[in-house]
């Protein structure tokens, strides 16, 4: 069982910037992925960005430049640095680790709001 807490969200004007964090219960170093992903009104879950536990990125094409993803693995901590938020950028975010890839076996954190809006 992991349990991850997400924090950093809120309301941020267009340009602006905001660092989300994703702390989880135990030792990130063996987690296959771990990432954020986001929700808006009306749509579906989609990847913001991963990072690998060798260190390998990505991030989903509207995010590049303007996103980044980073981990802490003596904090047991992901970050998610976002800059020149725009309001398409608003909804849920919520952090995800895979900790197996067959079978599959993922936890997710409760969500964190954020809303691009002047």
């Amino acid at each position: 069982q992991v349990e991850l807490v997400e924090s950093g969200g809120g309301l941020v004007q267009p340009g602006g910037s905001l660092r989300l964090s994703c702390a989880a219960s135990r030792s990130i170093l063996s987690f296959v992925y771990m990432g954020w992903y986001r929700q808006a009104p009306g749509k579906q879950r989609e990847l913001v960005a991963l990072v690998a536990s060798g260190g390998g990125l990505t991030y989903a094409d509207s995010m590049k430049g303007r996103f980044t993803i980073s981990r802490d693995n003596a904090k047991n901590t992901v970050y998610l640095q976002m800059n020149n938020l725009k309001p398409e950028d608003t909804g849920v975010y919520y952090c995800n680790v895979k900790v197996r890839i067959l079978p599959p076996l993922d936890y997710w954190g409760q969500g964190t709001q954020v809303t691009v809006s002047s």
